[in-house]
């Protein structure tokens, strides 16, 4: 919405431009000056008003790229915006709708915190990250198993647990770093999450274990619990 502002602040500013240019002379023939006060106001205006808007689409790009690559097929991340946080009620951190058929769509929605840690995320070394940046990176992974037809919240978290290291590789971490995320996530976060959310087989040797080298408990050597 705020990015409609910008528009109409640039407009404005265009509309003062030819104006001045139709009245640029008095009824005395006297050259008339040019409004640089009144365009400059409305173009930062403008500015600052649709600067939000750009940085938040070139995070929704990079997202979905990510994701794209861990769904293996394309697929779109949206952040929320001002509007739809400010009267956001619902305590999930992201969501994928599903379609009439029962499908989760190929579109997700993460909230607006989130979208702020990814992007803070995005912009850091990498190599310590907050307890807020690996939730909102796992955040992503979750959503992104989603996207690619899960529906059971325990099976479609356990796969994305599985995910963490290759979505914060392709966010730009070095492998180190990576495997510190994901290995944070499940040790620290995921044995807090609701029973909904967990799987006795997520684990090493569990019936939900991929077996890729990039699990959690594959890189630490943990066995199934």
């Amino acid at each position: 919405m705020i990015h409609w502002i910008g528009i109409a602040l640039f407009a404005a500013a265009a509309a003062s431009a030819v104006r001045w240019w139709i009245t640029r002379y008095d009824s005395l023939g006297r050259a008339r000056s040019f409004p640089w006060f009144t365009i400059g106001f409305f173009v930062v205006l403008g500015i600052a008003a649709v600067t939000p808007w750009f940085l938040r689409i070139h995070l929704e790009h990079r997202l979905s790229d990510a994701a794209s690559e861990v769904v293996g097929a394309r697929v779109d991340v949206h952040c929320q915006a001002f509007g739809g946080a400010f009267f956001d009620v619902g305590a999930e951190l992201g969501y994928v709708a599903f379609g009439p058929d029962g499908v989760p769509e190929r579109s997700t929605l993460i909230k607006r915190n989130q979208c702020r840690d990814l992007s803070a995320y995005l912009r850091s070394t990498k190599e310590a990250p907050s307890e807020a940046h690996i939730i909102a990176v796992h955040v992503l992974s979750h959503e992104a198993m989603h996207m690619s037809g899960l529906t059971d919240e325990g099976e479609t978290e356990c796969l994305a647990v599985q995910r963490d290291y290759e979505m914060t590789r392709l966010l730009g971490a070095p492998e180190a770093s990576a495997r510190y995320l994901a290995v944070s996530y499940w040790q620290s976060i995921y044995p807090r999450m609701s029973s909904e959310y967990r799987s006795e087989e997520c684990g090493a040797g569990g019936a939900l274990d991929k077996g890729t080298p990039e699990a959690p408990w594959a890189i630490t050597g943990t066995s199934f619990q």
